[in-house]
């Protein structure tokens, strides 16, 4: 009887960017999922499509505090947690216990329920980097009391407790570290570089570059990091693996091309840079290609366009309701 069931899967911070995407890829796949969370970053309108379905459940719930989830799971994917700068600058308590309490509590379910979990970890583990491209034996350059310390050795205190009951409890574990990810259900005012730059275009207000723009990032398409993490879920693979797209950009070169994109006669203005920002960010991803036969399909060019119109759509639709709004 238990062969013919579905497998079932926990998705933490489901209503998130990456958390919806991912529940989307799992009920195309055919899995029972339940998504979990708290919603102080995530919001319905990611799941909202999926919520009428009968393989779907959703639990409101903070998972530093309890989990609780009946029934059997085969996979947990653990991706709660505050995870642009905006977000963990305002809510650094919840941040590190999310990645400290909500990882523990996880990895006591998955242990109870035999289920093998994946945490999602960030490309953030490798601080200011002093070896480029960043391959997964490097340890980083991490400033432990600096403003991004609190997401940062959150990630990294994730990955050593989830190593530590793979090597201890025999659990069935898989650490993925994300590099800059985009595309559509990212928030506007989530203060990363593209959901900020595309905004600001299309607001038309000039575009906010932090220091003289020269440092770098490396940007994913996210159905690309879908996949990319659903291959190493599967995989056998127990040590982080780096997820990303290798070709690196300049922030400054980066929003030359959302101007030209958005046909918008914007102008950058300079802003100071903030304090441990990263001069550069380029995934190494030759462990992804080898065991996982994974690497990006997508070029920025062909997914900034399903972002830009997502966006597009965000921005009449927030004008829309304002103007309801001020008309009541």
């Amino acid at each position: 009887m238990n062969s013919m069931r579905k497998k079932r899967v926990l998705i933490t911070g489901g209503a998130g960017f990456l958390g919806s995407h991912l529940c989307d890829r799992f009920i195309a796949e055919g899995f029972h999922v339940i998504a979990m969370d708290n919603l102080i970053t995530g919001t319905m309108e990611n799941i909202e499509h999926l919520v009428k379905l009968k393989n779907f459940e959703f639990y409101h719930c903070d998972v530093s505090k309890f989990v609780h989830v009946p029934g059997e799971l085969d996979y947990i994917l653990h991706f709660a947690s505050p995870a642009s700068p905006i977000d963990y600058l305002q809510m650094p308590i919840q941040t590190l216990k999310v990645g400290s309490l909500g990882t523990h509590n996880l990895l006591g379910l998955a242990k109870s329920k035999k289920a093998r979990i994946l945490v999602a970890s960030t490309s953030e583990v490798y601080g200011d980097p002093l070896i480029h491209p960043q391959k997964e034996e490097y340890w980083g350059h991490v400033n432990p009391v600096g403003p991004r310390g609190v997401y940062d050795e959150a990630k990294r205190f994730q990955e050593a407790i989830t190593m530590a009951y793979h090597t201890y409890h025999g659990l069935e574990t898989r650490i993925v570290r994300i590099f800059n990810t985009y595309g559509p259900r990212m928030r506007l005012n989530d203060g990363r570089a593209l959901p900020a730059f595309i905004g600001q275009a299309l607001g038309g207000k000039d575009l906010t570059v932090f220091g003289d723009g020269s440092q770098t990032r490396s940007f994913c398409y996210v159905d690309d990091l879908i996949e990319g993490i659903y291959r190493l879920l599967m995989s056998d693979y127990v040590f982080p693996v780096n997820i990303g797209n290798p070709e690196e950009i300049t922030i400054k070169q980066f929003a030359e091309e959302i101007i030209r994109l958005t046909g918008t006669e914007q102008k950058i203005a300079y802003q100071p840079l903030p304090k441990d920002d990263p001069k550069q960010r380029q995934p190494d991803i030759t462990k992804a290609k080898e065991i996982l036969g994974w690497k990006p399909k997508y070029s920025r060019a062909e997914g900034l366009k399903p972002t830009m119109e997502y966006f597009k759509q965000r921005i009449k639709k927030t004008k829309v309701e304002a103007a309801s709004e001020n008309e009541e």
